[in-house]
């Protein structure tokens, strides 16, 4: 009878369930690492570049078994040879995250798991070499190697920071130059502690707990997973959870004006939030800067859909407003004059530009964000706006906005409370 059977390793011994497959088994597949010390009569395959021994495996006549790091289940290769037309019989061991998490202590219902890895280009590659597997979410167990401070995947890791940026609590599997210390590098100017945990379930198993800088210069031994907690965020709700991970979501959004701390009515009107937040597209694994970010309102929405937020700011009146109205959703607030204090922001995936005229919106543009957005209050600074963006290769369009609130009268009836009209003008790069 054909089977595939895939074992997952942790590094302890292996199950009977695992040991009688691979008594079966006439083809073994699995790295270096996974296939050293095997007394196995079966051809043994050393993985190298996936796709070729994935189908190598899909094509077998007999019984087969691929060994894997943790749980082949978990983003694995589980799902590569799902893709490739077989249903696979999985031993799984305990996943490097769940296995870090234990070591530490910490529960983790709460937390969010991402990758650093590379998916194409030369840090993709470079993980493969290193462990056939590395390019799954879950880390491999125990290769031999170390690595220092590298250059990072803009790919992987670009995401991976930005959900260590706006969550509390996150897992991060690890790949060669998307590490520890390409990590703490990314996340300077956010308080945030490492929990790094090398080469688990060998004798070389190690824990360390730095801050954010000290990783950054630090160095780590392959193969490691990295929990990325924020001391200002613990988790102050004692109730058991029901879902795994961020939660749900808000309830909604573009929320009253009487939410938000603000003065004098100076905060981005709530209609005119709702579209920009269309147009902006905050998700998880993308930062967004707010310019001029006044009382915060864009922030504070952007931040609840799960985005990092940067909210940058001149007015130091305007300053507590913000940080009380983005107190707890992780939004980092920049003090500054822009265009001059965004030199050194990290590359944002989307800008909302709410003050600062046409030089703030060349500086944002010149960072390419993938989405553009800027509100204005006279007709006249359209078409300037519209020639930046244009110009810049953005594809733009431009809408006015205007609401009219029902207001109460006497004796139970309404009338139409108009708003200021403004004009939104938005681009996105094809």
């Amino acid at each position: 009878m054909r089977r595939v059977t895939v074992v997952g390793h942790d590094g302890g011994g292996l199950s009977a369930a695992a040991g009688a497959a691979l008594a079966r088994a006439t083809l073994v597949a699995g790295g270096a690492r996974h296939l050293s010390g095997l007394d196995v009569a079966a051809e043994c395959l050393v993985m190298g570049p996936v796709a070729p021994v994935v189908a190598r495996v899909a094509a077998h006549d007999g019984e087969a078994v691929v060994l894997a790091s943790g749980d082949p289940g978990f983003f694995g290769i589980v799902a590569a040879l799902r893709r490739a037309g077989v249903e696979p019989v999985v031993i799984p061991a305990v996943s490097s995250v769940a296995a870090a998490f234990a070591r530490a202590g910490l529960p983790w219902d709460d937390a969010l798991v991402v990758s650093a890895h590379g998916r194409d280009g030369a840090a993709a590659a470079s993980a493969l070499r290193d462990d056939p597997f590395s390019w799954t979410l879950d880390a491999p167990i125990g290769a031999a190697g170390v690595r220092k401070n590298g250059s990072s995947s803009a790919g992987g890791l670009r995401r991976a920071v930005n959900v260590c940026r706006a969550y509390p609590k996150v897992a991060v599997l690890t790949a060669p130059g998307s590490g520890p210390a390409e990590l703490g590098a990314a996340l300077a100017g956010w308080p945030r502690t490492l929990v790094v945990a090398e080469r688990l379930g060998t004798a070389q198993e190690r824990l360390v707990t730095v801050e954010a800088a000290d990783a950054a210069a630090g160095t780590w031994a392959d193969p490691n997973v990295v929990l990325v907690l924020d001391p200002d965020r613990p988790r102050l709700d004692p109730r058991p959870g029901w879902i795994a991970g961020a939660g749900p979501g808000p309830a909604g959004w573009a929320l009253p004006e009487a939410a938000y701390a603000h003065r004098d009515s100076m905060i981005t009107k709530a209609e005119v939030r709702a579209y920009v937040l269309a147009r902006l597209g905050p998700r998880l694994g993308d930062l967004v800067w707010d310019v001029g970010a006044g009382s915060g309102s864009v922030a504070v929405e952007c931040a609840r859909f799960g985005a990092a937020v940067l909210a940058v700011e001149r007015d130091p009146a305007a300053l507590p407003l913000i940080a009380a109205n983005t107190a707890g959703l992780g939004v980092r607030l920049v003090a500054g004059d822009a265009p001059n204090c965004l030199a050194g922001l990290p590359e944002p995936d989307a800008v909302f530009v709410g003050g600062g005229g046409p030089p703030v919106l060349a500086a944002c543009v010149a960072r390419r964000p993938a989405r553009i957005v800027t509100a204005l209050a006279g007709l006249e600074r359209v078409g300037p706006v519209l020639g930046v963006l244009g110009d810049a290769g953005y594809r733009t369009e431009g809408v006015q906005l205007q609401a009219s609130r029902l207001s109460p009268l006497p004796g139970g009836s309404h009338r139409l409370a108009a708003t200021n009209p403004v004009f939104v003008v938005s681009g996105e790069l094809p």
